[in-house]
């Protein structure tokens, strides 16, 4: 029965592993071959004189990445991966890969993001692209647990809607039999709807669809959201959950993905530990100023200037108390400042992880508010609603996926965190 190579060892004397041929060498009077699966590596030595015919006609045929199945005795050795090597006697081809790769999947020949991306079923065979999405199943494992165990109930809303989130421009429209419609921005106005149902407490991780026309680093036209809603909570509270939430996940990534961690060379791996600093918006444009990053109450924080506060503070932090002209229509607002409202954001000294804020409930307040940034109420009937019957104080945030991962792992561009990404210039594979 074929086992994971991670557990072939000499003592199991006898082992049958299956995998890809990651790399081969032929020394004359013995051929080496290194079969990969998604546990590890295991050296195949072969020497000529001493197995079959057939298994000398399978080697020959087995060009690098042809999948491979073979079965033989364990040996211990110093000078193989993992101090052991399997010698076959009976070695198949089961799919034989084309040559020459369109890409190298062992790395000696480095290739272009696009290439990659174009090739992402050979790049996702690499060791070190393999260990980003085993983390990133980790983290996302992490944070589900951490919700579930706070009593959070998933949930998963249309991805399809009639009206914008969140205004604006940023929208991907589509056919819908006689209508029309937009793939959804965040899920937002579901999750505030489900506050009024009576289900207190919500999560949902799922694809989020922004028609932004970035072309950097850190910004997808579809992304993976985490997002929580909160009843009878105000902004503190939520910020004490997103804060704890990615600690833990931070944890479990450092308890179960070591092999991963190391693979990526990340050997002096950090867990942030809440609380995070939190600094207000004033503060924030304060130290940016005095960076040379000249700003006024109103501006947003651009990229620059999230830098060098960034540098300034040093760890994760929350930036509070935004001004409500860079808010969504459904931001509570200070009572006594409504020029400010209970809005933050979490910050990786590199960028920005997560946006919450405490939601305005008061129905009459929500259509002022919704006129006042240009909207017309009668878009969001269907959101409204839910106001006029009984809705409690709540709270919530959502959380970028991908960042959290690309800060996480310091990977330099957020497309190598997801598996088949899109952007304004790539809709496949």
């Amino acid at each position: 029965m074929r086992i994971p190579i991670k557990d072939v060892t000499p003592e199991c004397e006898r082992a049958e592993v299956a995998g890809w041929v990651h790399e081969e060498r032929d020394l004359g009077g013995l051929t080496f071959l290194l079969v990969r699966d998604r546990t590890g590596i295991l050296q195949v030595t072969i020497p000529k004189k001493k197995v079959s015919p057939e298994v000398l006609a399978a080697v020959k045929e087995a060009s690098r990445e042809s999948v491979i199945s073979c079965e033989g005795v364990v040996k211990a050795t110093d000078k193989a991966p993992g101090g052991r090597e399997l010698v076959p006697e009976t070695l198949k081809v089961i799919s034989r890969a084309d040559t020459p790769l369109p890409l190298d999947v062992s790395e000696k020949v480095p290739a272009e993001l696009d290439t990659r991306l174009d090739n992402r079923y050979l790049d996702l065979r690499k060791p070190r692209v393999n260990s980003i999405f085993l983390i990133r199943n980790a983290a996302l494992r992490a944070v589900s647990e951490f919700l579930w165990d706070h009593h959070f109930t998933q949930v998963q809303t249309p991805k399809v809607v009639a009206a914008a989130t969140e205004g604006g421009t940023e929208l991907f429209p589509l056919a819908y039999f006689d209508k029309e419609a937009f793939l959804n921005q965040s899920p937002q106005l579901y999750k505030q709807m489900l506050m009024s149902a009576g289900f207190d407490r919500v999560y949902e991780i799922g694809p989020i669809f922004r028609a932004e026309e970035h072309n950097t680093v850190r910004h997808l036209n579809e992304a993976t959201s985490i997002d929580i809603e909160m009843s009878f909570a105000d902004e503190k509270d939520v910020m004490k959950i997103l804060e704890e939430v990615v600690s833990y996940a931070y944890e479990k990534v450092a308890d179960t993905c070591s092999n991963e961690l190391a693979t990526l060379g990340l050997n002096d791996f950090e867990v942030p530990t809440a609380p995070f600093p939190k600094i207000t918006y004033q503060e924030a444009i304060e130290i940016a100023s005095k960076k040379g990053e000249s700003l006024t109450f109103g501006d947003d924080l651009t990229t620059a200037a999230e830098k060098v506060v960034g540098e300034e503070m040093g760890t994760m932090y929350f930036v509070t108390e935004w001004p409500s002209s860079t808010r969504p229509f459904y931001t509570m607002a200070f009572e006594d400042r409504p020029e400010v409202c209970r809005a933050f954001d979490m910050m990786h000294p590199r960028m920005e992880l997560s946006s919450g804020a405490q939601r305005c409930h008061v129905h009459s307040k929500l259509v002022e508010q919704i006129k006042g940034k240009g909207l017309n109420p009668d878009a969001f009937e269907f959101y409204l609603n839910p106001f006029r019957y009984g809705m409690p104080p709540h709270a919530g945030w959502g959380l970028g996926a991908e960042r959290l991962v690309m800060t996480m792992l310091d990977l330099q561009n957020i497309r190598e965190g997801v598996l088949f990404p899109r952007d304004r210039h790539r809709v496949s594979p």
